[in-house]
């Protein structure tokens, strides 16, 4: 066989043949700028949000600092405020009862960078030399100094003797601190003191009463550092500036006091005593994570240099494959021979067909190692999809274009592959043919299909990650937006206690359970149902055409299979529950922020509820009950600076007579007096208190009162032998409870022996790490610990070997169906056994019915507590109090 002439190949052959306009670095180039411009777009909005999210954690933490330093300030004018009442009663008090009142105040732990509290008594000239100083150690050189002296205190004196107002000088080197060894700069906070009666009104009434003036002395140092301490110091610089004083008037720098502020420092105006200060805040250098722009750039960049790559090596490969086909037809259309000769050296793969009957003629070496022996198959027949090519030889056939497509294409003996291949129509020894170019792509795309796999899903589970999420569930919303019957649901599963697993028996356990949860989820999941891994232990399920009893069904049906999951590992057994939270979207109009958040809050009521449940978010109710727990945070608040907390106690009772203890023991309950003189039950107001960060203030007014009245709680007066309190989770977090409640027992001399501090099996298994240290500092001090609620939480005796408790107390829920109940029977046995082995006592709540006593004596519980055996009573020192009424 024979190639014609080059001048007798048609123009329409040669058309075909001819080479892209365009050469392959032209293209390449081309798709390399176009990704490197998408990948800037992406890192630019990357970049802008990682700003846009810093910028707002500036202005928080600017915010907070302003309200920090306003709220030092203030409780200093709050305090001079209650020393100018105790004076205007009594102007001749000597220096011991100065001192009561000021180690009452407990100014060294509520007030930052305190030095001294003084009164000045004003004498003829006009002199005002300080007669009272607390503390005295370490400021005697005050007594009989004259603050007139000092310009800037004395302006200070002068302005709140006149305006019966706190005043504040500009910042002076204290008196006290002259001898170079602690050089200190502080501010003098001012109020006057009058003779007794009525209020004077007039300037010249209040300088003719005028007695004297208080003081309290702040170091600046000490205060601000205490307003700037922690996340804040560690992200900001800081600069304070007194704008009233000459020049820049620094008073304060966390850093450098030469540097200066860009322009788009935070500035705070903080205006107290007659003076402004000018609160400067801005980042550190490096305080912003610009991470995720990096990977994004970088991911960008690599896929961008990729494709770039691709398009190039297939562009050059089928150019030159054409070239070199053109340039053989045209200098060897005689030679056969040669034709075949330079066909063999080509790395792509050449395949020549007779165009009558499509039958390959002809194939070079590179074709033959892929394909096998393809001489006298069909053309169409090699591609893995029939219709396609059949469509490709009628294209080429009827001399159309058929190029640069990507198809599977099967070899006689082999696996298929995917190749980039061309067809056009040539003409050979006078008789029309087709030519087929090919490469072998399937690296190439294994590689691209790999990058895109890897970018849209999570590498532990396999499950869609959270971006890709995220991008079907806008799709989803688009969807309803053309279409409002095309509803769908959101479900957002939060799995419970997961981070126990990881505390307990480390990350690799953590992950292997994540598996086996996601292989137990996706035996729940519909075809078109979408799962991902939104966190660490937090997924999200998009569920097309679901309505709200489709959603609720599909969520319980994930719940139940993730809590029947039992998880076995290195002599543990774990199982978990999961919160999950639904949002069915059935009308257009939300936004992706929008289903995202109704979903979060939703799974975070299903927490709030109990865990391990489901939350369909609905919006009314929920703004509602939000809007409640707020009314209640700020009701709860003014209670507290009312004195209107309440303290029942409940006797716990011991089931079989002890031989010479006969001491009582009681447990304290909380309640509340509302502003009308109503008694409140816990249950209205401790869920707003948890959720606003309430609980730690409540836990620590409960123990102060509670110790400092501990011959007074009960009837037996010091004869009560031990008095419980309750524990919230918040409180256990706190890193200073055992020093408040070690420093409280040692105050008011209470016996460590009589408290015993309960904290529930839930919140002692969340946070095991942190509270055994705690406990155990305690029970060193002879404090005893109790386990409240026992079993309602996680459930498992192998809790008991670490925590160092005293006591149990078993969940009332068990005590409630001890008479009908086998199984709860069983449990408490266990418990008692266990507890006994251990040297603990046990205890029963929820007594409610005297026929349980003989019972729970069979079981072997030490003690119990009831209504069946004790109702609540008011503590002693409560009885008998007036209720304070809002008019």
């Amino acid at each position: 066989m024979t190639i014609d002439d080059p001048t007798r190949v048609r123009s329409g052959d040669a058309e075909t043949l001819r080479a892209p306009r365009l050469a392959p670095r032209t293209w390449a180039l081309l798709v390399l700028a176009g990704g490197l411009l998408c990948t800037a777009e992406a890192a630019r909005r990357e970049l802008a949000a990682v700003e846009a999210d810093a910028r707002v954690m500036h202005e928080s933490m600017a915010d907070t600092a302003r309200e920090q330093m306003a709220k030092d300030l203030g409780r200093a004018a709050f305090i001079l405020r209650a020393m100018q009442t105790v004076l205007l009663g009594n102007d001749q008090i000597d220096q011991a009862v100065f001192d009561r009142y000021q180690r009452n105040l407990r100014l060294s732990d509520r007030l930052r960078g305190h030095v001294v509290t003084a009164f000045a008594r004003r004498h003829p000239g006009p002199s005002y030399p300080y007669e009272l100083v607390s503390p005295l150690e370490g400021n005697e050189v005050l007594l009989g100094f004259d603050a007139a002296t000092q310009p800037e205190n004395r302006r200070a004196l002068e302005l709140a003797r006149d305006t019966d107002t706190i005043a504040m000088s500009a910042p002076i080197p204290l008196v006290q601190f002259q001898d170079g060894e602690h050089p200190g700069t502080g501010v003098i906070v001012r109020l006057p003191v009058y003779s007794h009666g009525s209020a004077p009104t007039t300037l010249e009434e209040r300088r003719q009463r005028e007695l004297g003036a208080l003081a309290i002395s702040l170091r600046v140092a000490p205060m601000l550092q205490g307003v700037l301490d922690g996340r804040i110091r560690e992200l900001m610089q800081a600069q304070v500036r007194d704008l009233d004083l000459p020049g820049d008037g620094l008073v304060y720098a966390t850093d450098d006091p030469g540097a200066r502020p860009p322009a788009d420092a935070q500035r705070r105006l903080v205006e107290f005593g007659g003076r402004r200060w000018e609160l400067v805040m801005w980042p550190r250098p490096g305080a912003t994570s610009y991470s995720s722009v990096v990977t994004t750039a970088v991911a960008g960049t690599v896929i961008s240099l990729l494709l770039a790559l691709l398009l190039g090596t297939l562009a050059y490969n089928r150019r030159r494959a054409v070239e070199l086909g053109l340039r053989m037809g045209e200098r060897f259309g005689e030679s056969e021979a040669r034709f075949q000769v330079l066909n063999e050296l080509l790395p792509a793969l050449v395949l020549l067909a007779d165009a009558r009957d499509g039958r390959v003629a002809y194939a070079n070496q590179a074709a033959r190692r892929h394909l096998g022996a393809v001489n006298g198959c069909g053309l169409a027949s090699l591609f893995a999809d029939p219709a396609l090519g059949q469509q490709a030889v009628d294209v080429a056939a009827a001399g159309g274009d058929w190029s640069g497509r990507e198809a599977l294409i099967v070899p006689v003996d082999g696996e298929p592959f995917w190749a980039h291949a061309s067809l056009a129509r040539v003409v050979v020894d006078g008789v029309p043919h087709l030519l087929m170019v090919a490469n072998d792509v399937s690296e190439q795309r294994k590689l691209t299909e790999r990058l895109g796999y890897q970018a849209a899903h999570d590498e532990l589970t396999g499950l869609y990650n959270r971006r890709e999420f995220e991008r079907r569930l806008q799709k989803a919303l688009a969807g309803l937006e053309a279409d409002s019957a095309a509803s769908f649901a959101v479900l957002y599963i939060d799995l419970d206690q997961f981070k126990l697993v990881n505390d307990l028996s480390g990350h690799m356990a953590g992950d292997q359970l994540l598996v086996e949860l996601v292989h137990s989820m996706r035996t729940q999941l519909r075809p078109q149902d979408l799962l991902a891994r939104l966190g660490g232990d937090e997924f999200g399920l998009l569920a097309p055409a679901t309505g709200p009893s489709q959603a609720r069904a599909l969520a319980e049906r994930m719940r139940q299979c993730i809590e029947e999951v039992v998880f076995p590992w290195e002599g543990r057994t774990y199982t978990v529950s999961a919160s999950i939270g639904v949002v069915v979207a059935d009308q257009p109009g939300a936004t992706l922020k929008d289903i995202l958040a109704w979903a979060d809050s939703a799974c975070y009521q299903a927490k709030e509820n109990g865990r391990n449940r489901v939350h369909l978010y609905l919006e009314d109710v929920d703004t509602t009950r939000r809007q409640g727990e707020m009314e209640w945070a700020t009701r709860l608040r003014r209670a507290m600076e009312e004195d209107r907390l309440l303290l029942d106690y409940q006797e716990v009772v011991p089931l079989a007579p002890e031989p010479g203890d006969h001491a009582p023991r009681i447990e304290l309950l909380l309640r509340l007096r509302d502003e009308f003189g109503n008694e409140v039950a816990p249950g209205a107001f401790l869920p707003a208190a948890e959720r606003y960060g309430l609980m730690p203030a409540i836990d620590r007014w409960v123990i102060r009162t509670a110790l400092a009245h501990a011959d007074r709680l009960h009837p037996r007066g010091s004869a009560l032998c031990s008095f419980a309190i309750n524990l919230s989770g918040a409180s256990i977090e706190d890193q200073g409870l055992a020093d408040y409640i070690l420093s409280c027992i040692a105050e008011y001399g209470v016996a460590a022996e009589r408290v015993c501090l309960e904290i529930t099996e839930t919140v002692a298994v969340r946070n095991l790490r942190h509270v055994v240290p705690v406990i155990e500092r305690l029970r060193a001090a002879g404090c005893r610990i109790a386990l409240d609620d026992f079993g309602a939480g996680m459930s498992s005796f192998g809790y008991l070997k670490n925590l160092p408790v005293d006591i149990i107390k078993i969940d009332g829920s068990f005590i409630r169906d001890l008479e009908s109940d086998p199984v709860s029977g069983i449990i408490v046995s266990a418990i008692a056994q266990i507890g006994h082995q251990r040297g603990l006592r046990v205890v029963a709540e929820w007594v409610d019915d005297p026929r349980m006593l003989p019972l729970l004596r069979g079981h072997g519980v030490d003690l119990a507590q009831g209504f069946a055996l004790h109702r609540p009573e008011r503590v002693m020192f409560q009885r008998g109090r007036r209720p304070v009424l809002r008019a």
